[in-house]
């Protein structure tokens, strides 16, 4: 599965940028990367894990602005179409592979 961030955050004082760039950084160090400007994604195994990052999501949102949350499978990102430029390493489809305990 996906989760894509959307996000338009306020950064016309000092503050604002700085909650801004607070909320990117942990976005990146949460293990998501940049799509486009102020979208961003993770891949996550299984609604287990979604719902550990969406709860993860919820503790670091900053004070105002406007941040949403989309979880796709990873067929239906595939299917997204790059109507303009070329596609990154990140846009390349990704193998999940299931853990066995034996």
């Amino acid at each position: 599965m996906r989760m894509l961030v959307f996000f338009d955050l306020p950064v016309t004082t000092a503050s604002e940028r700085k909650n801004a760039t607070r909320f990117r950084n942990f976005l990146l160090k949460d293990g998501y990367y940049m799509v486009q400007f102020s979208v961003y994604s993770r891949v996550c195994n299984g609604n287990d894990a979604v719902e550990k990052h969406f709860k993860r999501i919820k503790e670091n949102l900053p004070p105002n602005g406007s941040v949403r949350l989309l979880t796709i499978t990873e067929k239906q990102y595939q299917n997204m179409h790059i109507l303009l430029g070329k596609p990154t390493n990140n846009d390349k489809p990704f193998q999940a592979e299931q853990l066995t305990f034996i």
